[in-house]
């Protein structure tokens, strides 16, 4: 039987996940971590096959970063990333050799074949993000330049903050935001952030800070 760590800090994620897994008697359940940097320690002390990894998690913890160094202490434990369709997690997943990558959905077919899947010694990713809406536009319409804005945004950086991050002025980041708000018709930068958070086209690895202006 396959055990089965599941870190995901959102509640009602980790019991659907949990009702799927359980489910199925392939699999057995371990106990659940809301914690990503708890799951390194819980395999340092636990027998683990497969894990089933939030990215952002609790205390600022990221499931990315811990996947990678999981994946060199444990190289035999499966992996696999559960996320919102945030655009850059596919590229970071490949990049540290996670062995699958599965959009969150209300199903269990969907999670158990990428399971059984991943198990079976298969890569399992998406061909693509799914397109999401927010205000007026599609994730589409944005370009990445965009995109990497926007996720700032998100993360409540004012735009000399954003600026520094991105290695922009401070005029070009204004002009991002507004050709986003422009696309999106949202009415002020609160709403454009908050309305992004919510659909989860881009996802800050850190909790929000207080909006800037």
């Amino acid at each position: 039987m396959t055990r089965v760590l599941i870190v995901e800090d959102d509640p009602m994620a980790r019991k659907l996940m949990e009702i799927f897994v359980i489910s199925n008697s392939r699999y057995q359940l371990l106990p659940s971590l809301s914690n990503a940097a708890m799951a390194e320690l819980y395999c340092t002390a636990n027998p683990v096959d497969l894990i089933l990894m939030d990215v952002v998690t609790a205390m600022d913890s990221n499931g990315l970063e811990t996947a990678e160094k999981l994946k060199k202490l444990f190289p035999k434990i499966k992996i696999i990333i559960t996320s919102l369709p945030e655009y850059s997690y596919i590229a970071r997943a490949r990049e540290i050799g996670v062995d699958s990558f599965w959009y969150k959905e209300p199903t269990a077919e969907a999670l158990i074949n990428v399971m059984d899947k991943t198990m079976a010694g298969e890569s399992v990713y998406p061909d693509n993000t799914p397109v999401m809406r927010l205000g007026a536009a599609l994730s589409d319409d944005f370009t990445e330049r965009e995109l990497q804005v926007l996720k700032e945004v998100v993360s409540g950086k004012t735009d000399a903050a954003i600026a520094e991050t991105l290695h922009l002025s401070v005029f070009t980041v204004k002009q991002y935001i507004q050709k986003i708000r422009e696309k999106t018709k949202f009415s002020n930068r609160t709403e454009l952030a908050v309305r992004a958070r919510e659909s989860g086209i881009v996802i800050s690895d850190h909790r929000p800070e207080k909006e800037g202006s």
